[in-house]
This record gives structure tokens, C-alpha cells and sequence, in this order.
């Protein structure tokens, strides 16, 4: 592999590393705010309503995974651009 070729793939892994983190830390995250809602679920009575996560956390999770994504796919892109070198 040519030198440059390799200096990309690190670039490449430099933003594929952030991203598959921010999508861990975003799951690990979206899993516990649904175990509090079942927490709180639980003590509710059945004829309450039910419990949702609010507005903002659903759209932070939503922007995290793009971001996430788009990081990967980028890398991917990058990977794969080396490859032609």
C-alpha cells in the first residue's frame, strides 16, 4: 500500500472512530431513558396515560444517529477513495 493510500485510510478512521462511538454512547443512551419510562410506567395505574419521551430527547437521538451515520458513511467514502490511489 502507497503511503498516501495509507495516510487516508487513517484519516478515514480517524472519522469512522467518532462516529461508531457517538452511535454507541446514543444507543446506550436511548436505552436508558426507555427503562425509565418503564420504571415509571410501572407505578402508573392503568387507566393513566401512557408515558413518551419528550420532543427534544427524541429529536437529540435522531440528530446523534445522523451524525453518527453520516460519519461511517463518510468514512466509507474515504476508504474507498484510498483504494484508487
Amino acid at each position: 500500500m502507497a503511503l498516501p493510500a495509507l495516510f487516508i485510510n487513517v484519516v478515514a478512521l480517524a472519522v469512522a472512530c467518532p462516529g461508531a462511538a457517538l452511535l454507541f454512547i446514543t444507543r446506550l443512551r436511548e436505552q436508558r431513558a426507555m427503562a425509565d419510562l418503564t420504571a415509571q410506567g410501572e407505578d402508573r395505574g392503568i387507566d393513566q396515560p401512557m408515558l413518551f419521551l419528550d420532543v427534544r430527547t427524541e429529536r437529540a437521538h435522531r440528530l446523534a444517529y445522523r451524525i453518527g451515520f453520516a460519519c461511517l458513511g463518510l468514512a466509507l467514502a474515504i476508504s474507498w477513495l484510498s483504494t484508487r490511489l
